[in-house]
């Protein structure tokens, strides 16, 4: 087993190389002064089983061209198989056709990572789940909920818990961390008038004098999280906090939620963090590089995946 960092988030690849107890390929993954990228290889993996850790975060393109190269270059490296870890998946969102001739960008996505030469992926709370289908390799869908379970067993009295949903999309994702803490569900009805807008339309559930725990996928402007909390501080929540898997936070997001009656937002480090992630004062990281580690060598042994989360 070998793995191979690209540079979407280094820190990340590090700390599952450090808990697999092995070192990261040599490799040099690089631009030119046209933008181009290049990636090298540095050392013999013929015959290896290799994993690129790489989230197709922002700067999205420039990542996504980064493991395909990498991926195209392992292939002609004679690597015995290719595994992409994707933590975070860039263009997830796009997974359905929303209007008349939109594309189905994800689908996209999962043909050229596959055409590129990876033999199998490997990724972290997918928005939809149905992007498992777009591909015709094995893909593994990890779970940040027993990282998010742990935490919220430690910091908060499980009696005055309310887990939210901030749509009905993420029900299932939010019943599944209520029913290991044993807390009640509440529903955060909101309309969408267009792209990257949000608007909180009712709260379904009772959320007075509770502790409301907002659980997502992913946050992005932070705008449906920021409303969503305010509609449940005026339905009388007494605290509101959000545990989302990935902090994608562009644009005002971080003033956003500093500004925001969040109570603290926890993320994991499935994106690399930036300066203002680090610094901002209600926002905390949880480290997801030992779930990554343990799935990694599982997959490498050709053991269960699924019995991480029994």
């Amino acid at each position: 087993m070998k793995l191979l960092a690209c540079n979407s988030n280094p820190s990340l690849a590090s700390q599952i190389a450090k808990n697999l107890g092995i070192s990261l390929i040599d490799a040099e993954v690089k631009k030119f002064a046209d933008k181009e990228i290049f990636v090298e290889i540095k050392e013999n993996v013929r015959g290896e089983d290799i994993f690129i850790v790489q989230s197709t975060s922002s700067p999205t393109n420039d990542n996504i061209m980064e493991l395909l190269i990498a991926t195209d270059a392992l292939r002609r490296a004679s690597a015995r198989r290719i595994t992409a870890v994707i933590p975070y998946f860039g263009y997830a969102r796009q997974d359905r056709k929303t209007s008349s001739r939109t594309p189905i960008s994800a689908k996209l996505i999962a043909n050229i990572i596959t055409s590129a030469g990876a033999d199998r992926v490997l990724t972290i709370d997918l928005h939809a789940g149905q992007i498992q289908g777009f591909f015709d390799i094995p893909l593994d869908n990890l779970y940040a909920a027993p990282v998010f379970v742990k935490d919220i067993k430690q910091n908060f009295k499980l009696d005055e818990v309310v887990v939210v949903s901030p749509d009905v999309g993420g029900l299932v994702r939010a019943r599944a961390i209520a029913s290991k803490i044993g807390a009640e569900l509440a529903i955060v009805d909101k309309r969408r008038p267009k792209a990257g807008v949000s608007e909180v339309m009712n709260i379904i559930g009772d959320v007075e004098g509770k502790n409301c725990i907002i659980v997502d996928d992913m946050v992005d402007s932070g705008g449906t999280l920021c409303n969503a909390a305010d509609a449940l501080i005026s339905k009388g929540a007494t605290s509101v906090s959000a545990y989302i898997t990935h902090g994608i936070l562009s644009g005002q997001a971080h003033e956003k939620i500093t500004n925001s009656k969040l109570k603290n937002l926890v993320i994991t480090n499935s994106i690399e963090p930036t300066k203002e992630t680090l610094s901002s004062p209600n926002i905390k990281i949880i480290d997801i590089s030992d779930l990554l580690a343990k799935a990694i060598n599982n997959i490498s042994l050709e053991a269960s995946v699924s019995t991480l989360f029994d």
